[in-house]
C-alpha cells in the first residue's frame, strides 16, 4: 500500500517542510489540491458535505499546484506529486499543458496528474471559462495536452479547440492521468485513463467503486494492472484495515497522519511527529 501525505489547507511554508519530512520518511508522495480563488459567497453548494458548506476556512492557502510542485521537486528526491484534483477546464489547454509539462520536467518523472471537472460555477465564470459541458471539454483538453506533451510538431482539430501546427517544449516525461470524483460519469472517465482518485469515503463504498471500475475496464478489454486507485478512507486506522483495502484493489491512501494524534490544530512539529508515529504504528518501515 502506498501512502500520500495531503498538503491541503496548510500554510504554504509549512507545506514545504511537510514535503521534506515526507520525502525523508519514505512516504510515496504528496497530494496537492487546486483552487484559484475562494469566493466569499456562492450560489453553488459544495458537493462533498451534507450541508453544502466548504471544508476550509476563509483565507486558507491555495498555492498554485504547478508552482508548488516545481519548488518541492527541487527539495525532494523520492516523493511523487499528485494533484487532488486539478481542474483543466477552468483554464485554456495551452497554458495548462505548459505549466503541467514544466512541473513534470522539474519533478523528473515524479508527477501524477489528478484531474476533476469542477463544481464551482462562480469560479469558472471568474476565470472566463464556460461551466456548461466542462466534462466534454475536459476530455478534449486531456487528448490535446497529451499531444502537446509529445516531441515534434502537433496539430489538433477538436470540437472545442483547433490547434495549428506547433511545438511545445520542454517535452515532459510520461504523465499518468488519474480522474477524481464519486459519480458514475467520473468513474467512466477514470476507467479510460490511468487511475481514480476518491474523496473522503468509507472502505466499503470505496471497494464498491473499485468493483465498478474493474467492470468498466473489462468492458474496454483492459485489466486493473497498473491502474491506480488513490483515496482517503474515513474508517481505516490499523494495519488490518489497510490490508483489507489493498486486497480489494485500493493501491494508495491519501492521508494527514497527524490527524490521528494531534488533530487539526497540530503544530508543524506535531505534524512531523505524527507522520513518524503513523509509519511506526502501521509497521511501514519493518
Amino acid at each position: 500500500m502506498k501512502f500520500y501525505v495531503s498538503l491541503a489547507f496548510l500554510d504554504t511554508a509549512e507545506a514545504v517542510e511537510i514535503a521534506k519530512a515526507a520525502d525523508d520518511l519514505g512516504y510515496e508522495g504528496l497530494g496537492i489540491p487546486d483552487h484559484v480563488v475562494n469566493l466569499e459567497t456562492l450560489e453553488t453548494p459544495y458537493p462533498y458535505t451534507k450541508d453544502g458548506s466548504r471544508r476550509w476556512e476563509a483565507f486558507t492557502d491555495w498555492p498554485d499546484p504547478w508552482v508548488l510542485i516545481g519548488g518541492l521537486a527541487l527539495v525532494t528526491s523520492r516523493s511523487r506529486f499528485v494533484t487532488t484534483v486539478y481542474l483543466p477546464a477552468m483554464r485554456d489547454p495551452y497554458s495548462a499543458a505548459k505549466a503541467i509539462g514544466t512541473a513534470a520536467v522539474l519533478a523528473g518523472g515524479r508527477l501524477e496528474l489528478g484531474i476533476g471537472v469542477g463544481w464551482c460555477e462562480e469560479e469558472f465564470t471568474l476565470m472566463g471559462q464556460q461551466f456548461a459541458r466542462r466534462g466534454k471539454r475536459t476530455d478534449e483538453m486531456l487528448e490535446l495536452m497529451k499531444e502537446l506533451w509529445k516531441p515534434g510538431w502537433t496539430e489538433f482539430d477538436g470540437e472545442f479547440y483547433t490547434t495549428p501546427k506547433l511545438e511545445m517544449e520542454p517535452t515532459p516525461p510520461p504523465i499518468p492521468v488519474y480522474v477524481g470524483g464519486l459519480s458514475d460519469i467520473a468513474l467512466r472517465r477514470a476507467a479510460r485513463h490511468d487511475g481514480w482518485i476518491g474523496d473522503l469515503i468509507t472502505t466499503d463504498r470505496a471497494l464498491e467503486r473499485v468493483a465498478t471500475l474493474r467492470d468498466l475496464r473489462a468492458e474496454k478489454g483492459l485489466t486493473m494492472d497498473g491502474f491506480e486507485v488513490l483515496t482517503p478512507l474515513t474508517d481505516a486506522f490499523t494495519p488490518d484495515h489497510f490490508d483489507r483495502a489493498e486486497a480489494g484493489g485500493i493501491t494508495g491512501i491519501i492521508t494527514m497522519p497527524w490527524m490521528f494524534y494531534a488533530g487539526p490544530a497540530a503544530s508543524l512539529a506535531e505534524k512531523i511527529d505524527g507522520m513518524k508515529r503513523f509509519r511506526k504504528d502501521l509497521r511501514l518501515d519493518s
